[in-house]
């Protein structure tokens, strides 16, 4: 999809998405947390040691629309970048309107570039858990449904795949969230980076209805939760 169709696209949903949004009146993944007063998620128990000299390192993730993903981590202290793209599928079908189709097997995925001597992969994914996604949504996430908006931890090696599963299974034995986590953890086969026009999408387009609801609440959640993170 061209980014003209794209934005008549999303225009054309705006006022639905409005109206469903304001009878929710809240995020939308508020009503799984557990009933907690909406405390914070535990630092996770298992993570990696700080590593000045191991250079920038990657992380893969799913949650929704790239765009509100992209979006978050870009205001994270410590990483360098973060690329909207696709990951679960082939090179074949790494294309937007493809992938929108559901049936690619790739997921909107987001690849956060960080220097592990100032945040680590488990503080990533407490964000992640945090404030970028519902992780109890079975492919979805808010207004967007279909298996290439579910929750998925694409790890790199087997010390990404330990924390990951560790802080799932933390997270699940504390009830941090009323409903059952469904976020899978997935060996990374590759990342195809998305249309240069999907690029900070959030960024460039603050007043596009379906950022003002859905992602711009998520950055501004994480400057409130985690302020020792957030940068601007």
């Amino acid at each position: 999809m061209n980014p003209q169709a794209l934005h008549s696209h999303i225009a054309s949903k705006a006022v639905i998405l409005i109206a469903v949004l304001a009878l929710v009146g809240t995020v939308f993944w508020n009503r799984a947390r557990a009933a907690d007063g909406g405390a914070s998620l535990p630092d996770p128990a298992v993570d990696s040691a700080s590593a000045p000299s191991a250079g920038p390192q990657t992380a893969v993730i799913a949650g929704g629309c790239f765009w509100g993903i992209q979006a978050v981590f870009q205001h994270v202290k410590g990483v360098v970048s973060a690329t909207s793209g696709y990951s679960g599928g082939s090179a074949a079908t790494a294309h937007y309107e493809q992938v929108g189709e559901g049936n690619t097997g790739h997921a909107e995925s987001v690849k956060i570039t960080f220097d592990p001597a100032q945040i680590s992969y488990g503080q990533l994914l407490k964000v992640f858990f945090s404030v970028a996604h519902d992780p109890t949504e079975l492919n979805r996430q808010g207004p967007d449904d279909g298996t290439q908006y579910r929750s998925v931890i694409f790890y790199a090696n087997d010390q990404q795949k330990h924390i990951a599963e560790s802080y799932i299974s933390q997270l699940q034995a504390a009830k941090s969230f009323r409903n059952p986590i469904v976020t899978q953890v997935v060996p990374l086969q590759a990342f195809y980076t998305a249309e240069a026009y999907h690029q900070n999408y959030a960024t460039l387009h603050p007043d596009n209805p379906y950022i003002f609801m859905n992602d711009a609440p998520k950055v501004e959640r994480l400057r409130k939760q985690f302020p020792n993170l957030y940068k601007k």
